[in-house]
């Protein structure tokens, strides 16, 4: 059973990098103290776990060839199929741990000189506080961008498909604001509004504390990505919706508002949360305009202790703030896909 017997192979390759691994963990927590006893034994656990799988394979394939022997063609190959089953289940495990051992492999390297960069635990328990209350500045403005962000994104993509001669200044002047502000990296258009609008003087803006700057800048990046998405979904409603809407006397605006843009925002909402999830994470740039937020935080601390595992807090919160949010976008998708299998069954 050639399955069987490369899932063997990989089992030993695995337990052979696992166990390299392990020995570094071991000799890292060793000599530095670090509380890895819980992360020792997790990771050896991973390791063992693609022999099991792989035990059943061989117990098939002899079961296999015994039932062969005995004439019992019918269950023999059900016994294979099982088999073949548990190989492949224990090749995808050993997949999976051995690219986790590699990258312990690589957390210990030169005498765990990454982990005492980045994973100082001394460090990280100092910083963890400061961080998480400034990273509140980054949520009040992804929270400000993002309501903002959903009128000017509409606007513009209902601009954008105006019908007729009336309506081409103002379509031009929508695809060239969503042209022009998809082409500027979000940092540059910070920076020029934190520090350009002041500069100018520009009324109203000159008064403006930096958040506000911060969320004003935002707005104008993903407004113009989020034009996009509204479009999409405007563009997909049937044109036999607008056709109705027009029949029973609908003026174009109320048809937009009463029948095309409830359809469409309902089909655009987990490619929106997509885009809010991207913006959450620049707000990370704001530090460039001055705003004291988490990453500025981190970089402060990290400056006071020559080490970066203060940064490493900021990771880690927003890895804890956005896999969850993009565990809810999957699980939207998988409803509204199944709501429309629903529909066409």
């Amino acid at each position: 059973m050639p399955l069987a017997a490369s899932a063997v192979l990989a089992v030993v390759a695995t337990a052979a990098v696992s166990f390299y691994a392990l020995q570094g963990m071991y000799a890292l927590s060793g000599s530095s103290g670090m509380p890895l006893i819980v992360l020792f034994i997790l990771a050896g656990v991973a390791a063992v776990t693609p022999i099991i799988p792989a035990t059943r394979a061989i117990r098939g394939a002899t079961r296999r060839n015994s039932l062969l022997r005995d004439g019992h063609i019918v269950e023999a190959r059900h016994v294979a199929a099982l088999g073949r089953e548990s190989a492949a289940t224990s090749l995808g495990y050993s997949a999976a741990v051995f690219v986790l051992a590699c990258i312990l492999v690589f957390v210990g390297t030169n005498d765990g000189a990454i982990a005492h960069t980045f994973l100082r635990p001394s460090f990280i328990t100092q910083a963890w506080s400061d961080v998480l209350k400034a990273f509140w500045v980054n949520v009040r403005v992804a929270v400000g961008a993002e309501v903002l962000v959903l009128v000017l994104g509409l606007a513009i993509a209902i601009m954008r498909m105006l019908p007729g001669r009336a309506g081409r200044p103002l379509r031009m002047l929508a695809i060239m604001y969503a042209d022009v502000f998809r082409a500027i990296p979000g940092i540059i258009v910070l920076y020029l509004v934190g520090f350009g609008l002041s500069l100018a003087k520009v009324p109203v803006f000159k008064d403006l504390p930096p958040i506000w700057l911060a969320i004003f800048a935002l707005t104008l990046t993903y407004g113009a990505y989020v034009a996009e998405v509204y479009r999409a979904g405007l563009e997909s409603i049937h044109r036999s919706q607008w056709a109705a809407a027009r029949s029973l006397g609908l003026s174009y605006p109320q048809a937009l508002r009463t029948v095309i843009v409830p359809q469409a925002v309902r089909r655009v909402i987990p490619p929106l949360l997509n885009d809010f999830i991207g913006l959450q994470k620049d707000t990370a740039l704001i530090g460039v305009m001055g705003v004291i937020d988490a990453f500025t935080q981190s970089r402060l601390v990290a400056s006071s202790v020559f080490n970066l595992s203060p940064v490493t807090v900021v990771a880690i919160i927003f890895v804890l703030a956005t896999i969850p949010q993009s565990r809810f976008v999957d699980r939207m998708i998988q409803k509204d896909q199944a709501r429309q299998r629903a529909g066409s069954s």
